[in-house]
């Protein structure tokens, strides 16, 4: 099954204790495609200036990523710049430049509309609900956030929430959103605003997943050199989303072993700047470490592995 991914195409000026990078691709629909499309075909809706070099998205269209739904607008691509202290923890924005993301009104071309996975990447959740008013018939709906909209649009996040089946947030977020201090404790709570199941990224920590009164508990793939953590949650994501739709095993177990791609290919994107490491992966890479992280989290299972049968 294909996936529809709504997100930002832009270009980023990365600062870390390991090096920089000034203007490289970035995004969140393109970290999450550069991931998903190692599992399932995906459509990007996005909007990027006319100054953008739309080779730069030849690796993806290479994987089959359908890259018509973005729109070309007249003026400059959106840019971001960031740093990272030595812990690689949240970034510290230097600056900010919507450019012609600021009036990005997703129109979801007739084509695209029929995709039973949607994933809606940060942005404001005004416009992901206008993207749920265009689809038809989604099977499941996966939805980001960050702290600027929970805290300047709950209102409308909270409406959002209600037509979306799986939520994923860092634990921040959760606590924000919640008022709790504990993520297990938020989580469950989060589970009454909607959601069926919640992702709750814990940095270096791993991930969590709740829903259908479970809780499982997945570790980080160990990385020994972290060079550059932007996109690592988007890249997260498409895997996640990506390994759910090649399979369409939905079911909490199916979600669980879906925790074991989302989490390595996060490991994969952290290890060079911007998709240097995601351009040239393959999905052989990608299983075989996704079978060394089952060995390190002690999982093991009667049936198909991730990469087997």
């Amino acid at each position: 099954m294909s996936i529809l991914v709504v997100g930002s195409v832009a270009y980023d000026t990365v600062r870390t204790p390991l090096g920089h990078v000034d203007d490289a691709l970035g995004g969140s629909a393109t970290y999450f495609s550069s991931a998903a499309a190692l599992f399932a075909p995906v459509k990007i809706v996005a909007v990027v200036g006319d100054d953008f070099n739309h080779g730069e998205l030849d690796f993806l269209r290479a994987r089959g990523v359908d890259t018509s739904g973005i729109a070309v607008d007249a003026g400059a691509t959106f840019r971001w710049s960031g740093s990272y202290g030595d812990e690689m923890g949240d970034a510290t924005t230097l600056d900010t430049q919507l450019n012609v993301f600021q009036n990005f009104r997703p129109t979801i071309p007739d084509t695209h509309r029929d995709e039973k996975f949607v994933f809606l990447a940060n942005i404001d959740p005004a416009l992901q609900m206008a993207v749920l008013d265009q689809v038809r018939d989604p099977q499941m709906v996966i939805c980001d956030t960050m702290n600027f909209w929970i805290h300047g649009k709950r209102a409308e996040l909270l409406e959002l929430l209600k037509r979306v089946d799986v939520f994923v947030l860092n634990e921040t977020e959760a606590k924000d959103l919640t008022g709790e201090s504990n993520p297990i404790r938020a989580a469950k709570r989060i589970l009454t605003m909607g959601p069926s199941r919640i992702v709750v990224k814990l940095g270096e920590y791993g991930v969590l997943l709740a829903g259908d009164d479970q809780i499982y508990r997945l570790p980080a793939y160990p990385v020994e050199a972290v060079h550059d953590p932007t996109g690592a949650g988007d890249t997260f994501a498409g895997g996640f989303v990506g390994y759910m739709a090649e399979t369409g095993d939905l079911s909490f177990e199916g979600m669980h072993r879906a925790l074991l791609a989302g989490t390595v290919a996060a490991s994969f994107n952290v290890e060079a700047f911007s998709l240097g490491r995601m351009r040239e992966i393959e999905r052989a890479q990608l299983d075989e470490r996704c079978l060394a992280l089952e060995r390190i989290a002690g999982w093991a299972w009667t049936k198909r592995l991730v990469g087997q049968g």
